[in-house]
């Protein structure tokens, strides 16, 4: 069991990118899934799949790699942490990487990326810092 399941399911992601991984498995929830969801509109993964494994699933993140084997994904970070819950209003969120990058907000209309959560006109937790 792991204290905080957002920052597991970020460090599986950043360690099967950079070991040059095709795929990383992480346990399965709705949280992780919507974060996926997040990463999935947003361009920095392929695509991800729930598979039935055990009491709770597995999801299967397929990550994304250009022709040349250039990662889609260069850096993810966890913001927020148990112990220190990082929350923004709409107009807070300021820029990733002068706009190339995103923060994936957990907001009352769920977890959306801050451009769409500027579009919703709404705040929330940062859960991560993507670019």
């Amino acid at each position: 069991m792991t204290t905080d399941p957002v920052a597991d399911l970020l460090t599986r992601i950043r360690n099967a990118n950079l070991a040059g991984h095709l795929s990383a498995d992480v346990p399965a929830s709705k949280l992780k899934a919507s974060v996926l969801d997040v990463l999935k509109r947003e361009g920095y993964i392929q695509d991800y799949s729930r598979i039935k494994a055990g009491p709770q699933g597995v999801l299967r993140i397929t990550l994304k790699y250009s022709f040349g084997g250039e990662k889609a994904l260069k850096h993810i970070e966890r913001v927020s942490k148990p112990g220190c819950r990082i929350f923004r209003g709409v107009n807070d969120f300021g820029k990733v990487l002068d706009g190339l990058g995103i923060h994936i907000i957990s907001t009352p209309k769920g977890v959306k990326s801050d451009k769409e959560a500027k579009k919703l006109n709404v705040g929330g937790e940062v859960l991560a810092r993507v670019w």
